[in-house]
């Protein structure tokens, strides 16, 4: 008869190799109401991290769900958002609960555009990346800011839409993980560092892009795309997403599946638990701030963007990016320790997402809570900062140690689920 380590052995390996064999592609860009149902009504939004409510939420959070509203005109102003969302009008849902990922505040209305992806047989989501500083996933509401929506979720996507369908038409779509593998050689780890991946897109997507739009608002498109070394983010956090995903809801499996953060709690999900939410306090990111910043300013950790290093991304690679070390706060020694230190916790090492430095050795994949809990080492990210404040936007960039506290939760919820 199998034992239960041989079990969870083969329910973890089964975890893996659907991690790591996914294949995400870039196949349409749609409107959120017709890509998650959620959506389809007015007065609902989606957002980074576990479930929570406007009364708990962040600055950054409350800042998100404001300018979403003013965004979509349910609101003509500040307050008159502010006044719905407290009256419970606007409706919150996780962007996790419906495949769907958003970075910082993470927040997703109805008529934004996202981009879909797709494997074959599953689909995962996540919205148009708007640059750093002043943005809206940083909580800002400003002028300048509901403008540069509108542009990328009307004209810029119809493009980008048309584009993509090219390419599937050519091709099939354009391989994400292709450009991911690619990216990590050039120096990215994919989460807080897109420069490379976001040239690689630029590549394959500029020939679509022309073929869609006349020169004049071609040229503009692609001025955009080339302006936000940022572009890519989104991508590769919907890409790890579906990864992910697809290691999900496997039963005896001790994978996180996902950790996200909200500005207030930070949550994980493991593979054999199911959809529950293990969470504890956010915690404050270490690292760089702006000038006329500090660590008092800052909000805690916040975004569904810690998906990266669930797939092998972000902290797990970022030994291959020894460029953001320094935008983050840390040097080229402890961004080898960080890779180091998630490869003591995962499962295995990634077939595709491979670093040179390493000589090839593949990026650590599949967080194990059994190992982060013997060991005592939980999970690194490096992460973007917001102020605490609505409205202000970001404010640095750092490193942050996920809790804990969530791990333990999650074991003791294993041995009651499974009679361990």
């Amino acid at each position: 008869m199998e034992s239960l380590k041989e079990t969870i052995e083969k329910a973890n390996q089964k975890a893996f190799e659907s991690m790591v064999e996914t294949r995400p592609v870039l196949v349409d860009v749609v409107e959120a109401r017709k890509a998650i149902t959620f959506l389809s009504q007015d007065y609902r939004l989606t957002h980074a991290g576990p479930p929570i409510k406007w009364e708990r939420a962040s600055g950054p959070l409350r800042g998100a769900i404001i300018g979403a509203a003013l965004f979509e005109g349910w609101a003509e102003t500040e307050e008159k958002a502010e006044k719905l969302a407290e009256r419970g009008e606007i409706v919150l849902e996780p962007n996790h609960h419906h495949r769907a990922v958003g970075p910082m505040a993470g927040v997703i209305s109805p008529s934004m555009k996202l981009f879909v992806l797709s494997d074959g047989d599953s689909k995962s989501f996540s919205n148009i990346n708007e640059g750093l500083g002043k943005v809206l996933r940083f909580g800002a509401y400003s002028k300048e800011v509901l403008e540069r929506l509108k542009y990328l979720n009307t004209s810029f996507a119809d493009v980008l839409a048309a584009a993509v369908r090219e390419s599937v038409k050519d091709k099939g779509g354009i391989d994400l993980r292709n450009i991911i593998a690619q990216a990590i050689h050039m120096g990215d780890e994919c989460h807080n560092r897109n420069v490379a991946a976001t040239s690689l897109l630029f590549r394959e997507i500029a020939p679509y892009v022309l073929k869609a739009a006349d020169t004049s608002t071609a040229r503009t498109v692609l001025a955009t795309i080339d302006a936000n070394n940022h572009f890519f983010l989104n991508l590769a956090m919907a890409s790890c997403k579906l990864m992910a995903d697809k290691a999900h809801n496997i039963k005896y499996s001790t994978i996180v599946t996902a950790i996200s953060r909200n500005g207030t709690d930070l949550g994980i999900r493991v593979s054999g638990l199911g959809d529950e939410w293990f969470t504890t306090q956010a915690p404050v990111p270490k690292g760089l701030y702006f000038p006329g910043y500090s660590e008092a300013d800052s909000n805690p950790d916040i975004g569904d963007s810690t998906i990266t290093e669930t797939a092998g991304l972000g902290g797990a690679a970022i030994a291959a990016s020894p460029a953001i070390v320094k935008f983050v706060g840390g040097d080229v020694k402890q961004a080898l320790e960080m890779t180091n230190r998630m490869g003591r916790i995962t499962y295995g090492k990634h077939r595709y997402f491979t670093i040179p430095y390493l000589e090839f050795d593949g990026t650590p994949t599949a967080i194990d809570i059994r190992k982060v809990l013997r060991l005592g080492i939980s999970p690194v990210a490096d992460t973007g900062i917001a102020h605490k404040k609505p409205g202000i936007g970001q404010i640095g960039a750092g490193i942050v140690e996920i809790p804990i506290e969530p791990f333990k939760q999650a074991l003791r919820r294993y041995a009651e689920k499974y009679g361990v």
